[in-house]
């Protein structure tokens, strides 16, 4: 009898499998998630200057895996039309970018080897009131780019906070807080007075039993020091 070969079955698909190449898909996206370039322009993006005066344009950044030929940008929004304030490229970790200016009354004040390339706007005019973009492609991360915006409010004058409630607040809870020390304070002294007044008072009523034995002839007392004597 000839033997007959047997088709090998495709095996199919292990639903476990399945979600473990999931699994694996999402921890490799976190860990790319997590080495992405990042600009930064602080906690608070946003700053209020007075006309006329010189402000820092905040931004730094980060990557988890370097940088190489970092380029970065200062981008202004005039009018929705972006206007370039000044751009350069890091070639390294460390390395000076030669930084080119193309906005009147901007100093490039970073520092590469801190991740920091902040600007200065000197002697602002209201025309520079708007958003700023601090833009990074970092080619090492397959062209990875982020961006983050700095906005700058320009006033004639800084609003003076009045502060009369919270100083009232404040006072009235130190007050309170005052009180409540200063009532402790009392009551741990007259606690302390009334204590020695009645460990006084036992003292003294130990003191007035041992005179009234003595007087009244009791057992211990000099009364009973001398002996009977005994009829011959």
């Amino acid at each position: 009898m000839e033997r007959r070969r047997r088709r090998a079955e495709p095996q199919s698909c292990i639903p476990g499998d399945t979600a473990l190449a999931g699994l694996l898909v999402a921890v490799l996206l976190g860990v790319w998630g997590a080495q992405a370039l990042e600009m930064s322009v602080g906690k608070i993006p946003f700053l209020e200057a007075v006309n006329g005066s010189t402000v820092l344009l905040p931004c730094t950044y980060t990557s988890c895996i370097g940088i190489k030929n970092l380029y970065f940008r200062w981008q202004f929004n005039d009018n929705g039309t972006m206007q370039k304030v000044c751009d350069s490229v890091i070639a390294e970790e460390g390395a000076k970018p030669d930084v080119k200016i193309y906005r009147e009354r901007v100093e490039f004040v970073g520092d590469s080897k801190t991740n920091n390339i902040s600007i200065l706007l000197h002697n602002i005019t209201f025309e520079d009131d708007g958003q700023y973009t601090c833009f990074g492609r970092n080619p090492k991360e397959k062209g990875k780019n982020h961006s983050a915006i700095f906005t700058l409010i320009v006033v004639d004058e800084l609003k003076v906070v009045d502060n009369t409630l919270t100083i009232i607040i404040v006072s009235a809870v130190g007050g309170a807080i005052g009180l409540l020390v200063a009532f402790m304070l009392t009551k741990n002294f007259v606690l302390f007075v009334m204590a020695k007044i009645e460990e006084k008072n036992k003292e003294c009523l130990v003191s007035s039993s041992g005179i009234d034995n003595t007087e009244n002839g009791l057992s211990g007392s000099k009364a009973d020091s001398k002996a009977t004597p005994k009829k011959a």
